[in-house]
């Protein structure tokens, strides 16, 4: 069983910034990538960023604000978000490929808001 779990959402204010994690435990070795999507109340669900194979992608609509690391264990991934703006609220999801499978985590809730 592998289980992936989102921390670090929470309420900031416009122009701030927050770092989500995500880690994944059990049996997770290899994992070939590792995303951030997000999804808005009445959206679908949207791409922010994501990294494979040393190289990293992040969304139009983050570019130069998000950045998306690992640890050197590889099994956290981080998503730094900075100069936050009120439209990036949303529900935060981290996904990652693990032996050809695709896991989704539960979710974490950004609120921009001042």
């Amino acid at each position: 069983q592998v289980h992936l779990v989102e921390s670090g959402g929470g309420l900031v204010q416009p122009g701030g910034s927050l770092r989500l994690s995500c880690v994944a435990s059990g049996n997770i070795y290899p994992i070939s990538s590792m995303s951030w999507y997000r999804q808005a109340p009445g959206k679908e669900r949207e791409f922010v960023a994501g990294s494979a194979g040393g190289a990293t992608k992040v969304g139009d609509s983050v570019r130069g604000r998000f950045t998306i690391s690992r640890d050197k264990a590889g099994k956290t991934s981080y998503l730094q978000m900075d100069s936050l703006k009120t439209e990036d609220a949303a529900i935060y999801y981290c996904r990652m490929s693990i032996r050809g499978h695709e896991l989704w985590g539960q979710g974490t809730q950004v609120i921009v808001s001042s």
